[in-house]
């Protein structure tokens, strides 16, 4: 797919500061990349800052070019900033949103905001970690900040984060914690540290840690992850909020939470993306989002009236029905839009439960006592939590798993279908086993039969009622749950059959209870609510969002190509079942810098039969830099296997100077399992 719109002409001219150095009140520096007007001393400007550990000077270079630049030429400081102990920054990282990390931020803005090119306004931008510093960094209430643009964040680190979703163990927490392993293995850029780079490299690579270990110390929702979750007081956050998403992404639901509870200007945006910006997004379209941002900060850091505060607070992606498939360039749809959320424009239809039904509205059925015990395989075809669009990464056609649930269906549409925001099921159920989970699957299904799955959620069960405080089922007992699924905006033609699947496993997308359970569900008292939407009038006179834009890429190359993929294997013989993930982006050029940088990840999953002790996840990444006579490479490797009490790692970290092992450490870690 092409890129955004190249743009080479701007309001004013931009220089760039290639590094920067930033003291901390303890003596330590962090290293910046700063792009601004030519003249921004003679004429100030407020300032947007990208707060990330993702190493300005190499990984996100290509991305900073397009993004940065192109605000600044319209009046604007931009400045991107190495955590503590990231990039060229001083210092040791280890973990994440450390109390640390977050003193800093304040510490960075004011010290931006002290600047002769800077107007004494700031704001924050950024994706994914960046997004999510900007609105605890806000709750801080520095004085300089006077705006935040969040995107692909949540303000519920345990609830709706990359570790946990329902109470239940997430596979992409492994796969998270092996990234942040990988970055924090590499050292800074020689040419900007000079001869210090060996031993900052070395102390990150004693100091950095397996922060596995750490987050799998920490099962339930305790003080840990209460840190950095911003619902534990949205009132803390006084500057206003742009908060923005995609439905393939894995924090939709965080948008609706903060519109919902923030006291402070806001607006909320969701398109049909993964886990990138929207200028780039994918599934398209991707959209202007860049001159979406000029026209934030423009009213809320130059006070110039932009319209922005005067169009409606969400603005979402009402997604067209679509055959299932685990990669999509386009998804169908239009753009609608709610005043305020919540919205009088929704409304819960709730639909009774019946043997294999989803009834009509307002219909009651015969109550039925409905086993399941689903093959630990269902799962396979789930996608991954938090797309990114590498390689076919949503879920494929739901009929692979239904075989191994428990399904509901509807009659066929009479009308077509609006949803928008949170569907939820409550359930009447009763488990065999003291600790089980439950997955449910919202499909849309097609007159050929083909199932695309909408929206889905999970749910511990030993988290039915609190997640600090998780309790055992008692085995036969019969218990009322509500599971939540991911919110949604999607629209079910008339034809259409919905479709509600529930399982009693989820692997790999989740790590599988201790042991089989099964569950039997009480049809009478359970139900199906779905968030129906009004279409509005409104709607068809929405401002269109311009097309993407840019500025000009830097100029690279490949030296070595990569590849994406998502394998399933199937060994009959052995009853084995592995996933396989491949995120190989090879190796590429900066010509700029003259730097090489190689980047690749794989994964596997694999679990037998129903031996509910079998799962296994292992990562293997290669991360390496080489300029001239300069190479370095670090490779990782992390296992993580369970029994029914307790979760083990195995871990090894190798570094390599010119092909030579300069460094190697192992891990071997037992942790017991609290209710998961």
């Amino acid at each position: 797919m092409s890129g955004p719109a190249v743009r080479h002409e701007f309001p004013r001219q931009v220089r760039s500061l290639e590094t920067v150095w930033i003291p901390m009140r303890d003596g330590a520096r962090l290293a910046a990349r700063i792009w601004l007007p030519e003249d921004a001393e003679q004429d100030p400007v407020p300032a947007v800052l990208e707060y990330i550990p993702y190493r300005r000077r190499d990984f996100t270079r290509q991305r900073d070019a397009v993004m940065h630049p192109y605000v600044a030429g319209h009046g604007y400081a931009c400045v991107r900033v190495d955590l503590r102990g990231s990039g060229d920054s001083d210092g040791v990282l280890r973990d994440e949103y450390l109390e640390q990390e977050l003193a800093d931020g304040c510490e960075v803005i004011a010290w931006i905001a002290d600047q002769p090119w800077c107007t004494g306004r700031v704001g924050m931008i950024g994706i994914s970690w960046g997004g999510f510093n900007g609105l605890q960094i806000a709750a801080r209430q520095p004085p300089a900040l006077r705006g935040v643009i969040t995107a692909c964040s949540t303000d519920d680190r345990y609830a709706d984060d990359i570790h946990h979703m329902g109470g239940c163990l997430l596979g992409d927490n492994l796969s998270w914690a092996s990234v942040m392993f990988a970055y924090n293995s590499l050292p800074p850029d020689p040419a900007v540290v000079g001869d210090r780079w060996r031993p900052m490299w070395f102390e990150r690579l004693e100091g950095s840690g397996l922060w596995l270990e750490q987050w799998l110390k920490h099962q339930r929702r305790d003080a840990y992850w209460r840190h950095g979750s911003i619902q534990e007081d949205y009132g803390a956050v006084r500057c206003p909020v742009m908060a923005v998403s995609g439905w393939a992404d894995g924090y939709s639901n965080a948008v609706f939470r903060l519109l919902a509870n923030l006291e402070v200007p806001r607006k909320g945006l969701i398109g049909p993306w993964s886990h990138k910006y929207p200028h780039i997004g994918v599934p398209g379209p991707a959209i202007g989002f860049l001159q979406e941002t000029v026209r934030w900060w423009d009213h809320w850091l130059k006070d110039s009236d932009t319209g922005v505060m005067d169009e409606p607070m969400l603005r979402v992606w009402m997604q067209d029905s679509v055959p299932p498939s685990a990669k999509y360039d386009h998804r169908p749809g239009r753009w609608v839009a709610e005043p305020v959320w919540p919205s009088t424009g929704v409304t819960t239809r709730r639909h009774a439960l019946g043997p294999g039904v989803i009834l009509p509205e307002g219909e009651t059925g015969p109550d039925a006592a409905l086993p399941i015990q689903s093959p630990l395989t269902v799962g396979l075809f789930a996608g991954k939590w938090c797309s990114y669009a590498a390689g076919p990464d949503l879920a494929h056609d739901q009929r692979e798993e239904d075989g191994g649930a428990l399904v509901f269906e509807s009659e066929a549409l009479q009308a077509p279908l609006e949803i928008l925001g949170m569907v939820c099921v409550e359930l009447d159920l009763a488990s065999d086993r003291p600790l089980a989970m439950v997955a449910i699957r919202l499909s849309d299904v097609a007159h050929d039969g083909k199932a695309t799955r909408v929206t889905y959620g999970m749910l511990n069960l030993t988290h039915r009622t609190s997640r600090e405080h998780p309790e055992a089922l008692d085995p036969g007992r019969r218990y009322t749950v509500r599971l939540k699924m991911n919110d949604i905006a999607q629209t079910f033609p008339a034809g259409h059959k919905l479709r509600l699947s529930l399982s009693t496993s989820y692997w790999p997308l989740a790590w599988p209870a201790p042991e089989p359970a099964r569950l039997t569900i009480h049809t009478q008292n359970s139900a199906i609510e779905l968030p129906g939407r009004r279409p509005r009038q409104d709607d068809d006179a929405l401002r269109a969002f311009d097309p993407p834009e840019g500025a000009p890429p830097l100029p690279s190359r490949v030296v070595e190509t990569g590849r994406h993929n998502w394998l399933v294997h199937r060994d009959l013989a052995q009853d084995r079942s592995t996933l396989e993930v491949i995120n190989d982006n090879g190796i590429r050029h900066l010509e700029d810098v003259d730097l090489e940088i190689e980047n690749r990840t794989f994964e596997w999953y694999a679990s037998e039969a129903d031996d509910f002790a079998s799962p296994r996840g292992e990562t293997r990444l290669v991360r390496g830099l080489r300029r001239g006579g300069w190479h370095v490479r670090t490779q990782t490797r992390t296992v993580l296997t369970s029994t029914p009490a307790e979760f083990r790692i195995s871990a090894e970290l190798d570094a390599y100077e010119d092909d030579e092992r300069v460094f190697c450490r192992t891990w071997n870690v037992s942790i017991p399992r609290d209710f998961m």
